[in-house]
């Protein structure tokens, strides 16, 4: 059994990606599908009665020429309903009109379809993104990501579009295989398999499309992550003339990525420029069989002819749309890769909610490595409420590290780290970090307005407000928001283009404030400052002291002068922790740090 689901899983991937979004409603698609068909296929059964009456003919029900689907007039006739032309008429309108009905309810349903399940995907991709793990997010390919959560999509959804309009037509394509057996069985055995030596040519196509997909989708994903370094490098590409060299490798990209979409495009041309010359040799041939070697009656021919055509449209229809489908497979297959490989890579969660820090922060023998590479080891430390901490040490220290750990975002490898002696780990994360302020050295800017973006969009409501205005004040901002002719609705531009780094710095600083934090981390948040911002920002820290747990990681060692400890570390390890003045005392390393920068 478990061979056989795997085995159907094979051979039906897509089918059941689209099934774990969209559930049984797939199958109503389907009926609606099958309805079509069936009334078409009615519909057009009732060409060959329509013949006899017109011709003279007298109708039965046991006339050989309907084959077995003389059930129709049997049917007919039960009902007390004459057969005559009027009558004929009126029921192949009947049947073509709810064929009508189920197309619109089909085509209706489709849509409704494709809408509900592009929104669950999107909004799945998001959860699943929020979810995954910090360490695997730094260590994926950002253009990837991108690319998944924007282009993807976009094709994902002509992919749905495709795949079921491929199965849809399969459908139909049965349905009529199905009339046009009952009606004429030699004859639709004779047109299926020329319709099934139609398969080794767009098997062909397939297998080019499918290739050609996948390399268009990696081509897109190395473009979008070229696309960012070249935004957000702009600035140093442009100022030392390499903007044009950077460019090439952009160009080259794009060459490929047309090159692929040429290929695809070409395989498309020849699948649809091939459908009906396909169709009509395949007719000719099996209608000069038909009369020439098996008697056949032209009636009846006509008939099925009517049948099958419909059929040899659907399969036309199948091949066409499963090229389509084709064209788009890259894009599948790094969806559902992109969607495993989140899952695989869920950060781990607690269960116990923390609604404030309030006691201390215990690292207990925590160690901590990337790969094979130790980065922390043997890490021992306590951090009380209201503390202000600063680590220092040289690049690659692991200063960056350890409050990342204390922050949540990294998992401990071994050792234990726990907060008001709760295990970190058992802590649900979101009620942990919703308490804790994050700065770092590129401060975070939206592009908004200043309220927006200290708020993040909160509603201007009186209590907001009030919080706004202490996390100005808190900030050291007052006066530089009254300068301004707009003030808090001020729009900063991209990437805080119309502000200073020391603007940026304390915007930051508000917007963790504003939230209500107990615990602020400070990552380097002076080190591209100049001497005098430095300063005022440093003041503005300073001045929060004794109000919040304040970790700092410190390059310039002018701003953790008055910080209740510092901790020195070198190459994973904690060397000392200890007041500033004390540190200089007995700690050769860090009085040499302080000599080097004159303090």
């Amino acid at each position: 059994m478990n061979q056989i689901k795997k085995l159907i899983k094979k051979q039906f991937t897509s089918l059941v990606f689209f099934y774990s979004f969209l559930g049984n409603k797939i199958f109503i698609a389907f009926g609606l599908s099958i309805a079509v068909s069936i009334m078409d296929g009615l519909g057009l059964s009732m060409f060959f009665p329509l013949l006899q009456v017109v011709s003279g003919d007298e109708l039965n029900s046991g006339s050989a020429d309907l084959g077995n689907l003389s059930y129709l007039v049997t049917g007919i006739e039960n009902m007390g309903i004459p057969l005559h032309l009027v009558s004929v008429l009126l029921i192949m309108v009947v049947f073509f009109i709810l064929k009508g009905i189920a197309a619109y309810f089909s085509s209706v349903y489709q849509v409704i379809l494709k809408q509900s399940f592009m929104r669950k995907l999107r909004l799945d991709l998001i959860n699943h993104l929020n979810k995954i793990s910090f360490k695997k997010f730094i260590l994926s390919d950002a253009g990837r990501i991108q690319n998944t959560l924007t282009g993807e999509v976009t094709l994902v959804s002509s992919a749905f579009t495709s795949y079921f309009g491929a199965f849809q037509q399969g459908i139909m394509l049965m349905v009529y295989i199905i009339f046009a057996l009952l009606l004429d069985p030699q004859f639709a055995i004779l047109v299926s398999l020329g319709g099934l030596c139609t398969h080794f040519l767009y098997n062909t196509i397939y297998k080019y499309t499918k290739r050609s997909s996948k390399q268009l989708t990696a081509d897109n994903n190395l473009f979008q992550g070229q696309v960012l370094q070249h935004v957000s490098n702009f600035k140093y590409l442009k100022a030392t003339g390499r903007v044009y060299p950077y460019s090439k490798r952009l160009n080259a990209t794009i060459n490929n990525i047309e090159h692929s979409r040429r290929k695809i495009g070409f395989l498309a041309s020849i699948s649809s420029a091939a459908r009906e010359p396909l169709l009509i040799i395949i007719i000719a041939v099996v209608i000069f069989v038909q009369v020439k070697y098996f008697n056949g009656k032209m009636g009846a021919i006509l008939i099925s002819l009517l049948v099958f055509y419909r059929a040899l449209t659907a399969l036309v229809a199948v091949q066409l749309n499963w090229n389509a489908f084709l064209q788009t497979i890259g894009s599948m297959d790094n969806m559902m890769d992109f969607q495993s490989e989140m899952k695989a890579n869920r950060e781990k969660n607690g269960n116990t909610v923390l609604n404030s820090f309030q006691e201390k922060i215990e690292l207990k023998d925590v160690g901590f490595h990337y790969d094979n590479t130790p980065i922390l080891k043997n890490i021992d430390l306590t951090i009380h409420h209201n503390e202000t901490f600063a680590f220092v040490g040289e690049s690659g220290s692991g200063k960056t590290t350890i409050v990342n750990l204390i922050a949540g975002l990294l998992p401990e490898d071994n050792g234990a780290i726990t907060v008001d002696n709760i295990l970190l780990k058992d802590i649900k994360k979101e009620t942990y970090q919703s308490r804790i302020g994050y700065v770092s050295q590129d401060p975070v800017i939206f592009n908004d307005t200043i309220y927006n973006n200290i708020s993040f969009w909160a509603e201007p409501t009186t209590e907001n407000i009030a919080r706004f205005n202490k996390a100005i004040q808190q900030a050291s901002l007052t006066k530089f928001l009254s300068e301004l002719p707009e003030q808090e609705a001020t729009e900063l531009g991209n990437n805080g283009i119309n502000l200073s780094g020391g603007q940026k710095q304390r915007i930051s600083i508000a917007r963790e404030l504003f939230k209500e934090i107990d615990i602020l981390i400070l990552d380097e948040a002076t080190s591209a400052l100049d001497s005098e911002t430095e300063r005022e920002i440093q003041q503005s820290i300073e001045s929060l002291q004794g109000q919040y747990t304040i970790l700092i990681v410190a390059h310039r060692l002018s701003t953790i002068r008055n910080v209740n400890k510092v901790v020195l570390m070198e190459k994973g390890v904690i060397v000392d922790i200890d007041s500033f003045d004390n540190l200089v005392q007995k700690q050769e390393r860090f009085r040499r740090m302080v000599e080097l920068q004159e303090l």
